[in-house]
């Protein structure tokens, strides 16, 4: 099979895809790269008409030619091509592998589009209370894309020994929670989970070990970091449920 020498690149309704010279099947070269089933149909050489111009192309049984372009200008806009993909990639924190508390994989990608707030959790903390009034958050915004996650941790005065399936039971019998619950994790030294060294690291936003239990995290729609609530916190803290509004309000 020869291979493909990609010349240049055609944008249809907002997609941009790559161009490449004859032979090829262009239905089966554009369903590859995901571009409009639109765009494959309407240059399924069974309705062409050759030779056909569309901008600077010719179009033409034999596949698509670039016309009245250099190679340096066709180089410039390949490398253009592969920094707007680059762009358009996920944020790191939807790229690291979670766990359930029933022992699902998952990431925050499963969450995409919402705002998040992230919670490190404990059953035997002076502070578990807090448990009340974030599912209080919980139920008052789920509607608007929003969700608590709890991230059960044991890092602080040994506060949740619990197995996973008794943290389960704590959080359902005592504080009637029903936002998603993740596997126990550590939050800070050697063993710190990949997600909280991203959240606390010197590239984050908000920098710093976790202090404690109840540190709460803000992810906005993008999937970015854009508040963190140290554990005294409470969750109807004003600045709190401002910063949850904000982000929900944001586009």
């Amino acid at each position: 099979m020869n291979p493909l020498i990609y010349t240049g690149f055609l944008k249809v309704q907002g997609n941009f895809c790559l161009v490449a010279s004859p032979p090829f099947s262009p239905v089966q070269h554009f369903n590859s790269i995901n571009c409009p089933s639109l765009l494959s149909a309407t240059f399924n050489r069974t309705h062409w008409k050759s030779p056909r111009k569309v901008g600077l192309l010719t179009i033409s049984k034999g596949g698509l030619l670039v016309s009245e372009m250099k190679t340096t200008i066709l180089f410039a806009l390949t490398l253009a091509l592969a920094t707007l993909k680059i762009a358009a990639a996920d944020p790191a924190l939807y790229g690291v592998p979670l766990k359930t508390i029933d022992g699902e994989e998952t990431s925050l990608k499963a969450f995409k589009g919402k705002v998040l707030l992230l919670v490190n959790v404990a059953s035997k903390c002076g502070l578990t209370p807090q448990y009340s009034g974030i599912e209080a958050l919980q139920k008052k915004y789920e509607s608007k894309g929003f969700s608590v996650i709890g991230f059960p941790c044991n890092d602080f005065g040994a506060q949740e020994p619990g197995t996973l399936q008794e943290i389960k039971n704590f959080c359902s019998s005592t504080y009637s929670v029903t936002f998603p619950l993740m596997d126990k994790i550590h939050v800070k030294g050697p063993e710190q989970h990949r997600l909280y060294a991203l959240l606390t690291g010197k590239d984050s936003p908000f920098p710093g070990e976790i202090k404690w239990n109840f540190t709460k995290f803000i992810i906005g729609k993008q999937g970015t970091v854009v508040a963190r609530f140290e554990p005294a916190t409470p969750p109807d803290n004003a600045e709190l449920v401002q910063a949850i509004e904000k982000a929900i309000a944001a586009r």
